[in-house]
């Protein structure tokens, strides 16, 4: 069960990790993870009740943060509450995101039908872009400067194997048929994601991209073939290695992803 610790109580040197979209799926498994590991680990959710009751399952010192990745002042909030609580970031890991926009009951093969880009509402693309893509920017964009004061610091992205534009290319996989508005917006943040690492690179700070696998969740509507456990386990990987690792990599556990 977890305890909700004051930041006054804790050492000045124990690690911080922000977890975006933590408040379930794979993104509270690794909160999860990062606590054991001896993190105090924020866990960000649009709704903060449903980031408190997430955070009531961990043992270890986990805390709701309220966080939007599409609203400015609630980036802002949450990066002036983290300096002001713990003055530092040792780790973001940037998990938010959605693949489907819509009714939840609607059946994954219509889902993906609906995503192709012969189909997708021109709104719609734009709203998974604010999600996907530009929040993950605008939330990096704001932590930059408690990242760049805490020593060791790095980023982790969570992306995706079926926005590998290498893989898709291939007329002999499967999931290209699938290769719709989900999809390129996660090819999308690999290049976002490659962005920050070359330019933080001089700074010592890594960032790299992370492929969890099918995992079963609700952005597949639970038909994944792996568990959050699974899909957590080299996302806290990569971010346990610190700042000995390289940088600007895509992998997943099974060894390096096609971009």
């Amino acid at each position: 069960m977890n305890t909700e610790t004051s930041s006054t109580s804790l050492s000045a040197t124990t690690p911080v990790a922000l977890v975006s979209g933590a408040n379930r799926g794979i993104g509270l498994q690794v909160a999860t993870d990062l606590a054991a590991a001896g993190f105090t680990v924020l866990l960000g959710s649009r709704d903060e009740e449903s980031g408190r009751r997430a955070a009531a399952e961990i043992d270890g010192n986990a805390t709701a943060l309220q966080l939007d990745v599409t609203d400015d002042d609630s980036i802002i909030a949450a990066a002036e509450r983290i300096n002001a609580e713990y003055g530092r970031l040792d780790l973001l890991v940037s998990n938010a995101g959605v693949s489907f926009l819509g009714d939840r009951s609607t059946p994954l093969p219509e889902r993906a039908r609906s995503g192709l880009l012969t189909n997708a509402p021109l709104s719609t693309v734009r709203d998974m872009y604010a999600i996907n893509v530009f929040g993950v920017i605008a939330l990096t964009q704001a932590l930059l400067p408690l990242l760049r004061s805490t020593p060791g610091s790095r980023v982790v992205i969570v992306g995706s194997g079926g926005g590998s534009l290498a893989a898709n290319a291939g007329p002999q996989n499967p999931h290209r048929r699938m290769f719709g508005l989900y999809s390129v917006t996660k090819t999308a943040l690999h290049a976002v994601s490659l962005a920050f690492a070359t330019a933080l690179e001089p700074e010592g700070i890594p960032v790299n991209t992370v492929d969890p696998g099918m995992t079963s969740t609700a952005l597949n509507d639970f038909q994944g073939t792996r568990t959050v456990e699974q899909g957590a386990a080299h996302i806290v990987a990569v971010a346990l290695r610190g700042t000995e690792g390289p940088t600007g990599t895509f992998t997943s556990d099974e060894g390096t992803v096609p971009w």
